[in-house]
């Protein structure tokens, strides 16, 4: 393997929202394709047409767009081994699955949804209430196994509905090594004679897997430990199709559990307790139920990614603030965790905390644009970039811009009177009008030069800046509350200053 050019590959069904466990799978592959200077695809694995849902491949697409890891190769984006949507290359596998069955392997199973289902019933216990189709009962049901020759020919020339089963051996362990686990042992005894081609003709993701990782030269298979107990099937399949030599290096991803820790995170986890779990807002087409995602929710992708990489890696050092060429740099498999990993959607909001205090203004003001849209504000670009630098040390979503900053953009229309009236007096009320009139001249003055004026005014008047400070916050946002309050006045400007305190002056007598 160390000689090959490294591939990795995302292998998505188009089946509806894509949560966020899958987007981490994404991103390692990405970070290890890179680091390596390796090529990342995607495979769109739609081969159980059942299960399809229209809108899925594109938001998927979408998904990956927004979050930046962009495939080298793809349904859209093309590459030398397309196609890369599975139910384009129908043609490919049955000749595979036949391979398989001439040399043992497999077995043509002419059973129908009746008699399987009278299978089920009839060896169902209490012990065994799923019973499936194995080395055991495979003798007892109608397959070319237990058929004679000349009438499995006879029903294969009559078109005859039939799947292809892998013939699981009875009594073998299979061990492999697994990138993140270690050395991992199955018994073939436990795992069922599970079907590689349908009877449409469609491969399973079984046989699908392994024909299309070895025909597009995947190194390394990278996906979350649900498939872990498939991995015995695939195994023997690289095996028993003569690929054994080539078969990609496997790694099982910790799943992301559920914040008390008691199961893997799904959306009814999400409904239930307020956050989103896919990436971004997913609309059934069936039923128009929107499934809110960390996009709409307000997410920054680069927080988002950021996020993704600590749940279940680390570089073994303190930092948690990383750039995706940091991660890149500093991803590795040693570093992933076996056991799965707690969300904390306190801790997602604070990764999205961090990178908003650090994104420039302009950027911010950009990404805000839409909600003073929304609301029908216009506003020149640099006066909304100087708001968002005051207000975004407290913001954990773009939006949070608006909750505190929106007196940027429009007048109180109602104040704290309560925090201002008790200690209100003819003293202050005269202050403020002097205030008003001195700020004509200050027009263009910084917020440092504006608040020595007022300091010294109010050491004039004989008042506490406190008695004083207070009042005129109040006047400008309605409340106890904003950014330093002569940067709210130079913002502003003084017209617009001198204008709110005499709504102030009015609301206070």
């Amino acid at each position: 393997m160390d000689h090959k050019k490294v591939r990795v590959r995302f292998a998505p069904s188009p089946t509806g929202g894509l949560h966020l466990g899958g987007v981490r799978t994404v991103l390692f592959n990405y970070l290890f394709a890179k680091q390596h200077k390796g090529d990342f695809i995607l495979r769109i694995e739609d081969t159980d047409q059942t299960r399809y849902v229209p809108g899925a491949e594109e938001y998927i697409n979408e998904c990956l767009r927004w979050c930046g890891l962009t495939p080298d190769e793809s349904p859209e984006a093309g590459g030398p081994y397309a196609p890369y949507r599975q139910s384009e290359r129908k043609q490919l596998y049955r000749q595979y699955a036949e391979q398989l069955v001439k040399a043992g392997h497999a077995y043509y199973a002419f059973d129908t949804p009746e008699e399987l289902e009278s299978m089920r019933e009839r060896l169902k216990t209490p012990e065994n209430p799923s019973p499936q189709y194995n080395h055991i009962v495979r003798e007892k049901m109608r397959n070319s196994l237990t058929l004679p020759d000349a009438e499995v020919q006879d029903l294969l020339a009559k078109n005859t509905p039939h799947v292809i089963r892998i013939n699981m051996p009875a009594n073998e362990d299979i061990t492999f090594t697994d990138l993140v686990r270690g050395e991992v042992t199955f018994h073939t005894s436990q795992v069922d004679d599970k079907v590689l081609l349908k009877a449409d003709g469609m491969p399973t993701y079984h046989l699908a897997v392994v024909v299309d990782d070895y025909l597009m030269k995947i190194t390394h298979a990278f996906r979350g430990e649900e498939w872990l107990p498939s991995a015995p099937v695939h195994l023997l399949l690289w095996k028993f199709l003569g690929w054994e030599a080539d078969m990609p290096q496997w790694a099982h991803l910790p799943l992301i559990l559920k914040p008390d820790g008691n199961g893997k995170l799904s959306k009814r986890d999400g409904d239930r307790l307020g956050f989103p779990v896919y990436a971004m807002n997913w609309t059934d087409p069936n039923t128009g139920e929107v499934t809110k995602g960390f996009r709409e929710r307000g997410f920054l992708p680069e927080a988002f990614i950021n996020m993704l990489a600590m749940l279940g890696w680390n570089d073994g050092t303190e930092q948690e603030i990383f750039s995706l060429d940091e991660l890149i740099q500093k991803f590795s498999l040693e570093r992933v965790h076996k056991a799965g990993a707690k969300f904390d959607f306190e801790k997602a909001k604070w990764f999205n905390h961090q990178y908003i205090h650090h994104k420039d203004n302009e950027s911010l003001a950009a990404l805000f644009r839409p909600v003073l849209d929304e609301k029908g504000i216009t506003a020149d670009p640099a006066y909304v970039a100087t708001v968002a630098g005051l207000v975004k040390e407290r913001c954990y979503f773009v939006n949070e811009i608006w909750d505190h900053g929106f007196f940027f953009f429009q007048s109180p229309g109602s104040y704290d009177e309560a925090a201002v009236k008790p200690k209100w007096n003819a003293d202050k009320e005269a202050f403020f009008q002097t205030w008003s009139e001195q700020l004509e001249s200050l027009s263009a003055a910084p917020a440092a030069e504006l608040e020595v004026a007022f300091k010294a005014l109010a050491a004039e008047k004989n008042l506490k800046m406190g008695d004083v400070q207070l009042p005129f916050r109040i006047m400008l946002t309605g409340g106890k509350f904003g950014p330093p309050v002569f940067d709210i006045v130079a913002t502003l400007g003084t017209a617009e200053t001198r204008s709110r305190i005499a709504k102030g002056l009015e609301a206070f007598k």
